[in-house]
């Protein structure tokens, strides 16, 4: 026999979590805040566990409740996928996608499928954040974040990848000039460096020698930023040496503008990912923009 509340609160919670806001959650659902309050505590008492943590700013799931906010999706996913199985809706997508890529990616590589995603699916908004953090995809509610990555960290997110490409360590012919070209990466010690403050460990850099070897170097920033591309400004203007991926170059190693160092090393390589919460029934919306990312760069 089942339990006739046992879903009581699933959908409540879950509007919470993804609206960031008990009183945005309560615009949504056409509730008063305090009755979304009083649901989430009924859900919250009910579990025997605190779900979120509610200070007067800003709501933060425990790790009980994101937990327990993934299987609840879950639940109201597969309850949706039922509906629409009958409904036939399933075939459209609607609502709103929400999707997080780095900057540079997002205005070369990405721009061309948001623009076709956008034309094909009409009746869906793109919310697009063009963002070198890395955001936390199940409390930010994202649908999609592309990212990428020597190495994508282990979660309960699925991950495609998209394509691969190679990191590079640049800098300005008159840095050169100035400072010397180093031709070792442990001469990296003697110069100046500009380093990308999201990357996991700014202050070190890894090589792999043409022998096979790993090369570990513990850099001195000289300038630390959280924007690739002012990163890559910087180092064209001669402020110092720089390693980015080559995606978010144009072709300034090709018209001299900027010197690749170290290019008798074997590359290093990073890779592209889609990445999606995991979730037994994918919205049509996020199916769809599966599809048009993997048509796209399928050539990579």
């Amino acid at each position: 026999m089942y339990n006739s509340k046992l879903l009581d609160g699933f959908v409540v919670f879950v509007e919470v979590v993804e609206s960031g806001s008990f009183t945005i959650a309560a615009e949504k659902t056409h509730h008063s805040t305090s009755y979304i309050s009083k649901e989430v505590t009924k859900l919250e008492e009910r579990l025997g566990v605190r779900l979120l943590q509610r200070t007067t700013r800003v709501l933060k799931l425990t790790p009980e409740g994101e937990h327990f906010y993934q299987q609840a999706r879950d639940v109201i996913d597969a309850a949706k996928a039922a509906e629409e199985s009958i409904s036939g809706s399933q075939t459209e997508p609607t609502g709103v996608l929400k999707i997080t890529c780095p900057v540079a990616l997002g205005l070369s590589t990405m721009t061309p499928i948001f623009t076709r995603y956008a034309q094909t699916y009409p009746k869906v908004s793109l919310d697009i954040d063009l963002s070198d953090k890395k955001i936390d995809v199940i409390e930010q509610g994202i649908d999609i974040a592309i990212r990428a990555s020597d190495k994508l960290e282990d979660s309960s997110l699925i991950s495609r990848k998209l394509f691969s490409d190679t990191g590079v360590t640049i800098a300005s012919p008159q840095y050169l000039k100035s400072r010397g070209t180093p031709i070792h990466p442990r001469e990296l010690t003697q110069h100046d460096i500009i380093t990308y403050s999201y990357a996991k460990n700014p202050k070190r850099w890894s090589y792999q020698e043409p022998n096979g070897h790993e090369a570990i170097v513990d850099i001195t920033n000289r300038i630390t930023i959280n924007s690739a591309q002012m990163e890559l400004e910087m180092c064209k203007a001669g402020v110092g040496i720089t390693r980015l991926p080559r995606f978010y170059l144009g072709n300034e190693i090709e018209s001299g503008e900027l010197i690749e160092l170290f290019s008798d090393f074997p590359k290093h390589q990073l890779g592209v990912y889609m990445v999606y919460p995991s979730r037994k029934h994918m919205s049509a919306k996020v199916r769809a923009f599966k599809e048009i990312v993997e048509q796209e760069l399928g050539a990579h």
